[in-house]
């Protein structure tokens, strides 16, 4: 799987997992270089609390474009640091 914004693969993996309609990358598979951790975080009531990476790519930024997990309930624990995309973030095979 790939995750493309402005025309850039920004995450790339054969091993994501898929949890809810949404491919989780592993933290490994991410290129670093395009991502801003931000103060923003959201709740959700199995997963746990989760934080947000900006996307910034040629010049421009997609504010809080990833997030991901730090800590995860015990349900979620196979997605822990694994990171998701939204905000027009292509994810295709």
């Amino acid at each position: 799987m790939k995750a493309i914004w402005n025309g850039e693969v920004i995450a790339e993996s054969e091993d994501t997992v898929v949890v809810e309609g949404n491919h989780y990358f592993p933290p490994s598979s991410i290129k670093k270089e395009y991502f801003k951790e931000t103060d923003t975080h959201s709740a959700c009531s199995w997963k746990g609390t989760a934080s947000y990476y900006s996307v910034e790519v040629n010049g421009e930024e997609n504010k809080d474009a990833a997030w991901y997990y730090p800590e995860t309930s015990e349900l979620a624990k196979n997605i822990k640091g694994h990171v998701a995309f939204w905000k027009g973030v292509k994810v295709e095979s």
